[in-house]
């Protein structure tokens, strides 16, 4: 994996992040799903092993983690009241 493969790699994720969280706020929990899925995709070449990057690659690369990171807090601020919600919910029945 190159460093240009590694940039695109979290160029996508960090895309396809801010689309899961414009789902989550829609409800829209097909497309949240299905993005979801792909995410786990693109993000499987990470178990293999990255490459260090130096320079102005590494610092693209912090910053895709830190817009992946905030759209997952965005995501986590829909899902997880919705989650506690549910969880009531079946905890009452």
């Amino acid at each position: 994996m190159t460093s240009n493969d590694v940039l695109s790699m979290y160029e996508n994720l960090a895309g396809l992040t801010a689309k899961m969280s414009l789902a989550a706020q829609a409800g829209d929990w097909n497309a949240f799903s299905n993005m979801e899925k792909q995410c786990a995709s693109h993000a499987s070449a990470i178990d293999s092993g990255v490459p260090a990057l130096s320079g102005a690659p590494r610092m693209r690369k912090i910053d895709l983690l830190k817009q992946i990171m905030a759209n997952d807090r965005a995501i986590r601020d829909v899902t997880e009241p919705w989650m506690g919600k549910l969880e009531k919910a079946m905890s009452a029945h």
